[in-house]
């Protein structure tokens, strides 16, 4: 489907050393990132995702997952999102092998006024057994500093940990290694109170790893990737109690259409709306171990199974108005005469545009916020080699025109400006289509000013 081939790319600004994005998705476009864990902690939602970065001589393997330390970010509307830059790096913590550059699918959760974030990564030592690691970080804040542990947490070995908190209080560390496992942890959040349990009732066949668990009116909910045919899916089993035993209820997300042979999530309810985190690559279509990290809106069925949830270029949250409207992320586009393109193929951190090959063409871009004054101008950034005439309406092809925007003609990109003529006070939909069935253009973005 061209509808999930291309994503969003917002420029990235820098506002007092720390970098904004904004709600399109993906929704931090200054960077790769994926597994993306979502906490609200406060009145604010905070994300600790793995942090991709492309191999080079001597940093990383060439062709794999390549990682060196972590972020967080946070926003309190997820539509305006901060970079509060590394909390965790690779070679500060004490017991990781230098330059192993596996920083993998990390948690964080908060407890007797502490933020603990758990990590997997490879030792120094091996003399425990091969493979992965699981280790605590403790910080005072959920943006750091955080202070690595000196040792990983002692009879856990595998990746992708996740922190569940019950409502008794009592506190569950789930992760996997072939299988997904889950044990009690000791109030101290450190130490393992009991033998870890093989979550055994899932399926037997590929690949399973990345738990998330979450419980909602008394389900307790398991969700997970899972390789079914060739790449991972996301699907869900529920229970009764943290541990199981699980019953296998469905799809959370079907496989990427695009070959994205990963995908990891978490679940948050945030203002009575549960949303899905997740990730695809987005931002570098033709290597998948750099990724990039989303939000849609999930729903519940009346009797607790979970909407399978469609992923969407539009995310959530609202535009301002007088943001660069990113015409890219659609809501909806026309099937002829209307594609995606990146900007610059060579550097997929521009972001992209979108083309009409003819005036039948057209863009659909819903959940603008224009509040109730009029602005008085709109800008475009568009580019046109014989020239073209774009109109801008509100809601559908039906609804008033706001502006007409006259891209001068030469092919170079420029921005343009012109009056607004026509408004409606709150939010709409944008509409925008050449005024002209001869006239090619090609638009980065739309502002109201």
């Amino acid at each position: 489907m061209r509808t999930l081939k291309l994503y969003a790319l917002l420029a990235a600004l820098t506002l007092i050393g720390l970098s904004p994005a904004y709600s399109q998705n993906p929704f931090i476009t200054n960077q790769f990132t994926a597994d993306p864990t979502a906490r609200v902690f406060g009145d604010r939602v905070y994300v600790y995702p793995s942090h991709d970065i492309r191999a080079t001589p001597g940093h990383g393997r060439a062709g794999w997952f390549v990682m060196a330390d972590y972020h967080v970010f946070s926003s309190a509307n997820l539509t305006d999102w901060t970079d509060h830059g590394v909390i965790v790096t690779q070679n500060k913590v004490p017991w990781v092998k230098p330059d192993s550059y596996s920083m993998w699918a990390p948690d964080c959760v908060f407890r007797n006024g502490k933020y603990y974030f758990y990590f997997p990564t490879t030792p120094r030592d091996t003399t425990q057994g091969k493979g992965f690691r699981i280790g605590v970080a403790v910080a005072d804040k959920p943006t750091g500093p955080f202070v690595p542990q000196v040792a990983p947490i002692a009879g856990v070995h595998g990746i992708d940990p996740n922190v569940f908190i019950d409502k008794d209080g009592q506190v569950y560390l789930y992760w996997s290694q072939g299988n997904i496992y889950g044990a009690k942890l000791k109030n101290n959040m450190l130490e393992l109170a009991a033998e870890p349990k093989t979550l055994g009732e899932l399926p037997t066949k590929g690949l399973k790893e990345g738990p998330y668990v979450f419980e909602r009116k008394g389900i307790y909910y398991l969700t997970y990737p899972h390789v079914e045919n060739k790449t991972e899916r996301l699907e869900y089993a529920t229970s009764t109690s943290p541990l199981g035993p699980f019953t296998v209820k469905g799809v959370i997300m079907d496989e990427s259409p695009t070959g994205c042979w990963t995908n990891h999530h978490s679940f948050l309810q945030f203002k009575n709306q549960w949303y899905l985190f997740y990730h695809h690559n987005d931002l570098s279509p033709n290597f998948d171990k750099n990724r990039s990290i989303r939000i849609d809106s999930l729903s519940f069925a009346a009797d607790g199974s979970i909407r399978k949830v469609q992923p969407t270029l539009r995310g959530v949250g609202l535009t301002s108005a007088k943001q660069k409207i990113q015409l890219d992320r659609y809501s909806r586009l026309s099937e002829q005469d209307a594609t995606i393109a990146f900007l610059d193929t060579a550097n997929t951190f521009q972001g992209w545009k979108t083309v009409f090959a003819s005036g039948s063409g057209w863009v659909q871009y819903n959940g603008v916020a224009f509040g109730q004054q009029k602005p008085k101008t709109v800008s475009l950034r568009g580019a046109s080699t014989a020239g073209a005439i774009l109109q801008i309406r509100l809601d559908n092809a039906a609804g008033p025109v706001v502006a007409e925007v006259t891209v001068p003609k030469g092919g170079a990109w420029q921005e343009i400006k012109a009056p607004v003529t026509a408004f409606t006070p709150g939010t709409h939909a944008l509409y925008v289509a050449p005024k002209s069935k001869a006239a090619a253009v090609e638009v980065d973005w739309v502002r109201f000013e």
